[in-house]
């Protein structure tokens, strides 16, 4: 008995000091943490202001130091720009490109270091969490890279007179609303983000780190995930979706999966503008070794190698351009000259990317599709760099696919890429297959209709440039026979025309090249004018085309004694009517003369 009793009163001192301990420890808190609070808040302002050089200020509420928990609450914070700051920048041309804001409810700072931060001026913090931020970043190209700055000191330079050093383990921003204003265009580009995630891995800034390069923004790492995000341009012709995206700036990698960029409505886009009309879509985007701290800074895009794959591209032409437009912008190296943002691409890699060139018939009214289905290939030096430019001014393309989703069409192309006069030049083959595959598109634009034909190859070889395309072209086939068509305004079909074909097939048409086997292959001779409203894919297609014409026999001679020949043959068809109605109508004349003498003998009876 004696001895439960000692135990008891044993574990009742024990218990009673433990209490005390507790409490020492608990007003202990409560005192550091009235005592570190005001502290914790000039701290952290002044840290902003000086590593910003005054650009930025930041306010919050109230903070809570939690000792126990090693934990540090901030709420309401306000990161904002010194506009009259920005202003004098500005007229000094050292603004900043990138202007932030920045609003938090709460902002939570877990297993910090406190006596760290005091006694040795190291802010040491495992994990930083904000809530719910609201974030407005604006961007404007106030300076280059080149432009010199005056304050060359690094970020721990400014702040070393503070603190030694600033290191945080894990940075979380979840469901940011990020409000993006882009002021670079003519007009101001608008775009609002949700579902949006931030995570940033081993900030460290120190006089080690203060000129490490491995690090973007002194983070190990840097993550950002967003999910169903649309919008529209900014001439809001076209809407655009993006299903995921993510980036990692340690792997040096942005992944964009599910893009989607069609017009808004494609006959108001037809009628209301002379642009083409594209429609794109790309199950997965992906750029590797990007540089996201250039693209950040100064709207570079820097990126050794992009993958596409699997997708489609469609381009319909605009048949409202008028004739006197220069549709020169379509071209590749034009578009890579006129970018306002500087673009440095060693590689594109595409796969598994159906393209469809869409053109209305002038006479049929119709829409013919020519299609490159299944198309790969290797885009190598694009860019618009005028240091790499210097070092090679020519862009190559090895492209892949299947014509017609039937013969297999290899081609090569380049472009010169600071020539004024836009050269490039392209060559390639076709491989069999059968000709009245390309029905869809000759139909409506030529008013033709293959029966039969087997085409055994086709190769081409053009040099061209924004007004000239010369080269040759080859057409090998067999046993080739043709529908000649013409459009019924009435019945709003194509009608065979039966004359006109018969003379098309006897008289015109080579069935065969060679026309033995003993013979040498015909090779047609194309000096081809662009004229001003052809597209680049418009070009292309007509230039082969011209030299497909002669190959089959539809030479310059030869298509305007066809001309000729049908209009007299029209001609000829209307002198028959005019005489028939002619012969009706004196016929008509007989007999109504044969009624009134009838008529005038029975009246004398």
């Amino acid at each position: 008995m004696t001895a439960l009793l000692s135990k008891y009163k044993r574990h009742k001192i024990l218990f009673t000091f433990l209490l005390v301990v507790l409490g020492i420890v608990l007003i202990f808190a409560l005192i550091v943490n009235q005592y570190w609070s005001p502290i914790l808040a000039k701290k952290v302002k002044n840290i902003v202001l000086t590593s910003s050089d005054s650009l930025y200020t930041i306010d919050f509420s109230d903070a809570k130091l939690h000792v126990l928990k090693g934990e540090i609450d901030i709420y309401n914070i306000t990161l904002k720009p010194d506009t009259a700051v920005y202003n004098r920048r500005l007229k000094n041309h050292v603004a900043p490109n990138n202007l932030i804001e920045l609003r938090v409810k709460r902002l939570v700072l877990s297993h910090i270091h406190p006596f760290n931060l005091y006694f040795h001026h190291k802010l040491d913090i495992e994990q930083v969490t904000l809530r719910e931020p609201t974030i407005k970043l604006s961007y404007q190209l106030n300076h280059t890279k080149d432009t010199v700055i005056k304050d060359r000191r690094t970020t721990w330079q400014k702040i070393s007179k503070a603190l030694q050093s600033i290191h945080i383990g894990q940075i979380a921003l979840n469901d940011v609303k990020l409000k993006y204003e882009d002021y670079s265009g003519n007009k101001v580009d608008v775009s609002e983000l949700k579902e949006l995630n931030f995570s940033a891995t081993d900030l460290l800034i120190d006089s080690a780190t203060q000129t490490d390069k491995s690090r973007t923004l002194y983070c190990k790492d840097i993550s950002t995930e967003l999910n169903n995000y649309t919008g529209h341009t900014p001439d809001k012709l076209y809407s655009y979706n993006i299903r995921y995206m993510s980036l990692s700036t340690q792997a040096r990698k942005l992944i964009i999966q599910g893009l989607d960029l069609r017009p808004v409505n494609l006959d108001t886009f037809l009628k209301t503008t002379k642009q083409d009309c594209f429609t794109i879509h790309l199950d997965t985007i992906q750029f590797n070794r990007f540089d996201f701290a250039l693209y950040q800074k100064y709207r570079i895009l820097n990126t050794s190698n992009i993958k596409l794959s699997h997708g489609s591209l469609e381009v319909i032409n605009n048949a409202n351009k008028p004739l006197d437009s220069n549709n020169v912008k379509t071209f590749p190296n034009y578009l890579l000259q006129h970018l306002k943002s500087e673009v440095n691409i060693d590689t594109i890699q595409a796969n598994h990317i159906d393209v469809a060139y869409s053109e209305t018939g002038k006479k049929s009214h119709k829409s013919g599709t020519v299609t490159f289905n299944k198309a790969s290939g290797t885009f190598l030096n694009v860019t618009n760099n005028k240091l790499a430019l210097q070092q090679n001014n020519i862009c190559t393309a090895k492209l892949s696919s299947y014509f017609m989703n039937r013969g297999k069409l290899d081609a090569f192309f380049t472009f010169n890429l600071t020539d004024s006069n836009l050269s490039y030049s392209y060559k390639g083959n076709l491989g069999a297959m059968d000709i009245k595959s390309v029905n869809t598109a000759i139909m409506p634009l030529a008013l033709v209709k293959v029966n039969t034909g087997k085409l055994k190859e086709l190769t081409f070889d053009i040099k061209a440039d924004n007004r000239h395309s010369r080269g040759s072209v080859t057409l090998l086939y067999n046993n080739l026979k043709v529908t000649v068509l013409k459009a019924d305004s009435i019945t709003q079909r194509l009608k065979r025309l039966t004359i006109a074909s018969l003379f098309a097939n006897i008289m015109i048409l080579k069935h065969d090249n060679p026309d033995s086997p003993n013979q040498e292959p015909r090779v047609s001779s194309v000096n081809y004018i662009r004229p001003n409203n052809f597209a680049f894919f418009k070009t292309i297609w007509h230039t082969l085309l011209t030299g497909i014409k002669p190959s089959v026999g539809l030479n310059e001679t030869m298509q305007q004694n066809v001309k000729t020949k049908i209009a007299d043959m029209a001609r000829k068809k209307e002198e028959r009517k005019i005489k028939k109605a002619i012969r009706q109508q004196r016929r008509a004349e007989r007999q109504r003369k044969r009624a009134l003498k009838k008529q005038e003998k029975a009246l004398n009876q």
